[in-house]
């Protein structure tokens, strides 16, 4: 009696353990994705506080021009990069000055010439 009774408990575990480690598969797949999903969410509205760029900035070493919109360390102003190349263009002024625009259009150097002709009141 006590060896059938000992087989049924062990098959009740063997059926039950399975049904369990598949409940929890599944909790941890959709619950899981919502926590994760929460986390990136978290992480991609960052607070508009600027104390994180001005503790940089001031952390920056740089023995000549510090770019403010890249922290990049170059000899002149109109020598600073810009911050995202494959979708903003380079302006550089006559007055040593530079700006980066969104790129504009399908031709290379849209963005300078509709600049030039802003300059030169003709747009």
């Amino acid at each position: 009696m006590q060896l059938l009774t000992a087989s049924l408990l062990s098959l009740l575990l063997l059926l039950t353990l399975p049904a369990s480690a598949q409940f929890q598969f599944f909790d941890q797949m959709f619950n899981g994705g919502q926590q994760q999903q929460q986390q990136q969410q978290q992480a991609q509205n960052a607070p508009s506080d600027s104390v994180w760029y001005q503790q940089t900035y001031e952390a920056a070493h740089c023995d000549k021009y510090l770019c403010p919109h890249t922290l990049a360390c170059v000899h002149f102003p109109h020598h600073c990069p810009c911050a995202w190349p494959a979708v903003e263009d380079k302006v550089e002024f006559g007055e040593g000055s530079m700006a980066c625009v969104s790129k504009g259009g399908f031709k290379a150097g849209e963005a300078a010439r509709k600049i030039e002709l802003a300059r030169k009141g003709l747009l």
